[in-house]
């Protein structure tokens, strides 16, 4: 239901058991299939020179549409010239110097820009004839000591360097490019990566490092979901501290286009505004008066005071063809005496379009095309259906649902009404510290099928069924993961939007540990799953998840002990017996994702950052899994020293001494873990929350219940932990003891 909660699980389930039962299948066929092809070929010998490869052959990132083996590969060397051809444009200058850093930075070959192609040389011509098929399809050629790259557009053109850097193999101490003809174009014209930072900001260097790593694998869109990470000139108030100036965002804008993205503002509308309604002045656009997350969407004043934003972040981004109003989960629609007698007489859904038209109608005069999260024909299913109202002509709808059918019949509806349609990526279960790639759990810890898997069956039938004019792959903030934790996402995404006969996810994985890290070993993929597994473990620790799903279960810190006989109520071993076992598992397994961090990040060319991440996110699990090995140990150090009361006083008083050393050394554990963090984090980033001397960061929680949103800064982390209140215990705790050790007891 449009108006309604995205209900991850629901979704999950329906993605996993009803709308893609087909896909699953249509997959296994296709992958039968594929696999008697490349039997027969092996059987028949090696191919021959000429022949049409599979793409599985180039180990790219998409895989390319047409391959043919064209005869010895080029050896690159120092001095390489890299000449354009032709008419060509300052966009296509920028193809050639990019390559030559690229060249450079990756590989250390020396590459120069000239006039002439002499000796080895790269090629890079516009040429409008031939089968190319669109701007950003590209044909690239390794001949007799060159490779020549065409392509009618700008974009193509640039792609094609991309998949060349892709090509290069390391021979011996020289690199080298199979001899090879690749023609390529995408399936789907429109491939979007959402960029959630509404609970963090990412420093200006990260965020274009960003765009160019989205750009590798022929990413074209970045809607940008920034909320109060942007200073509106016309409402200083609403952008936080430290927020990207319209000068800023002008520049990036600009340097996006310059890797043919465009670069798309998302600023929310009806709901997920908490970060302008939680100001006072605004509180009489609430919905809901209590609740600073929904605008009402029958006050003049609403579209007033979001007109004036849209326009900031507009001119902020010119020359963008979109612009995203978000405008989902608004759970308090149609409460209040207005709105409750207009979703009456229109139906929620209703109420919700007179909302978007309205808006829609403001942002197309400034040029843009209005995206919403608004799924192919929403406003008919649910609940509280729309009576008479629908979406103003041209909207594009960017959400899906469990509704939607094998076939796409929701989509292709929409898409005969003139309305555009974006794949959305199966959102990927919302868990702390990594995107859950292998397996997901639900409620009940069921498992689920992972976001590789779930992406790939969705993202290539969509793909291949030529319905879609965009794909949007999400990326949620609400646990707060760093950015750099979603790569895999993003690019599994662009693989199967480019070409629906993209690699399952287990030789997906293969390529992207090898393109985006540089190691060709299986470690990456061991880490990336037992890490997996210790997220999981982590969610379901202290009471992190009761703040999603209610009443599961608490941690609770031993009993205290008190009396001159040291007495205490023995539970704690008996009642966390299972959390125990499993935090020892997972102990060692965490214990190996450190071991393979250091592993990874020796060994990789690219992105060790990456792993300085991922080992700070081992870290915390690891102290997680040792605070209940502690507690339990804790528990037993006051049983000894009640069992060694009445007979060895200074014993007993020993033991609680150890009793209060483990507390200690955990407090002591968790402060370096958490520090260690926060700075690994901070290398990218602003510190979360933080204020300037000029303007205080102003933060209040709102109904969403975003496990990030608990606390203002990147304490949300251990918040659990910290109100077991650990302090306060051994303050007690070392109270009894001096008691124990004064009172003439020993």
């Amino acid at each position: 239901m449009i108006y309604s909660k995205r209900n991850e699980d629901f979704i999950i389930f329906n993605c996993s058991n009803i709308m893609y039962t087909r896909i699953r299948i249509h997959h296994i066929l296709k992958l039968s299939l594929s696999c008697t092809i490349l039997f027969f070929l092996v059987s028949a010998g090696s191919i021959a020179s000429g022949q049409v490869k599979p793409s599985g052959g180039i180990q790219t990132i998409p895989y390319p549409k047409e391959v043919r083996v064209s005869g010895p590969s080029l050896i690159l060397t120092d001095g390489l010239t890299i000449t354009i051809e032709g008419k060509h444009s300052p966009s296509d200058d920028f193809s050639a110097e990019e390559l030559i850093r690229d060249l450079k930075d990756d590989f250390g070959i020396s590459a120069v820009k000239g006039n002439r192609a002499t000796g080895n040389c790269i090629v890079l011509t516009r040429k409008t004839g031939g089968k190319l098929p669109d701007e950003q399809a590209y044909r690239l050629c390794v001949t007799q000591g060159r490779v020549v790259i065409s392509a009618k557009g700008e974009a193509g053109l640039f792609y094609g360097t991309r998949t060349l850097l892709q090509l290069i193999e390391r021979n011996g101490n020289s690199f080298e490019i199979p001899g090879v003809e690749i023609t390529d174009w995408p399936d789907i014209k429109q491939r979007a990566v959402h960029y959630d930072t509404k609970h963090h900001q990412d420093k200006a260097s990260y965020v274009k490092s960003f765009i160019k790593d989205l750009a590798r694998y022929k990413i074209n869109m970045l809607i940008w979901e920034w909320e109060d990470k942007f200073a509106y000139p016309s409402h200083p108030e609403i952008g936080a501290p430290g927020a990207f100036t319209p000068a800023e965002m002008k520049d990036f804008t600009l340097f996006a286009r310059r890797y043919h993205i465009q670069l798309v503002p998302l600023v929310q509308g009806l709901g997920h505004v908490s970060f302008i309604l939680k100001w006072p002045q605004y509180i009489d656009l609430r919905e809901n008066p209590s609740s600073n997350w929904e605008f009402c969407p029958l006050k003049d004043g609403s579209y007033r005071l979001l007109n004036d934003l849209w326009k900031d972040a507009a001119d902020a981004t010119s020359g963008s063809d979109y612009f995203h109003i978000g405008s989902d989960e608004t759970y308090e629609l149609g409460e209040c005496d207005a709105c409750r007698t207009k979703a009456d007489e229109t139906g929620k859904s209703g109420l919700y379009q007179l909302f978007v038209n309205r808006s829609a109608g403001y942002l197309k005069s400034l040029g843009r095309k209005v995206m919403a999260w608004e799924t192919p024909m929403g406003w008919e299913h649910g609940d509280s259906p729309s009576k008479g109202i629908q979406p103003v002509s041209g909207l594009v709808m960017t959400e899906s649902y469990e509704y939607e059918t094998a076939d796409f019949s929701c989509a292709k509806k929409a898409r005969s009404l003139g309305f555009e349609v974006f794949a959305y990526d199966p959102n990927p279960g919302v868990v702390p510290l990594l995107v859950p790639y292998y397996f997901e759990k639900g409620e009940k810890k069921e498992l689920r099928t992972g976001s590789l898997e779930k992406s790939h069956m969705f993202l290539c039938d969509a793909s291949g069924s030529g319905i879609f004019d965009g794909m949007i792959c999400t990326s949620w903030d609400d646990d707060d993961l760093h950015n750099q934790m979603w790569m895999m996402h993003f690019v599994n995404a662009a693989s199967c939007s480019w070409n629906h006969d993209s690699p399952q996810p287990e030789k997906f994985t293969d390529l992207f540990f090898r393109d985006y890290y540089g190691i060709s070993s299986n470690e990456p993929d061991e880490l990336f799953r037992l890490l997996n597994e210790g997220v999981y473990y982590f969610t379901w620790t202290m009471e992190r998840n009761v703040w999603h799903y209610g009443e599961i279960g608490q941690t609770h810190l031993p009993d205290l002990p008190r009396g001159d006989a040291v007495e205490y109520d023995p539970f704690w071993n008996t009642q966390y017996k299972d959390k125990l076992e499993e935090s020892e598992a997972i102990l060692k397994k965490m214990n190996r994702v450190i071991e393979l961090t250091g592993s990874c990040s020796g060994k990789a060319t690219r992105h060790s950052y990456d792993f300085e991440i991922l080992r700070t996110s081992a870290e915390l699990i690891r102290h997680t899994c040792l605070t209940y090995i502690d507690l339990s140990k804790l528990e037993y150090a006051i049983r000894d020293a009640h069992v060694s009361r009445f007979a060895d006083n200074k014993k007993s008083l020993n033991y609680l001494i150890d009793a209060q050393f483990i507390l200690e050394n955990l407090l002591k554990r968790r402060n370096e873990v958490f520090t260690d963090l926060v700075s690994v984090y901070e290398k990218t980033r602003f510190p979360k929350g933080y204020s300037t001397a000029d303007k205080q960061y102003f933060w209040q929680q709102d109904r969403a219940r975003h496990f990030a949103f608990r606390r203002p800064d990147m304490s949300f982390l251990i918040y659990d932990e910290q109100l077991l209140d650990i302090e306060g215990y051994l303050q007690k705790l070392k109270a009894y003891t001096e008691y124990f050790r004064t009172s003439g007891m020993q």
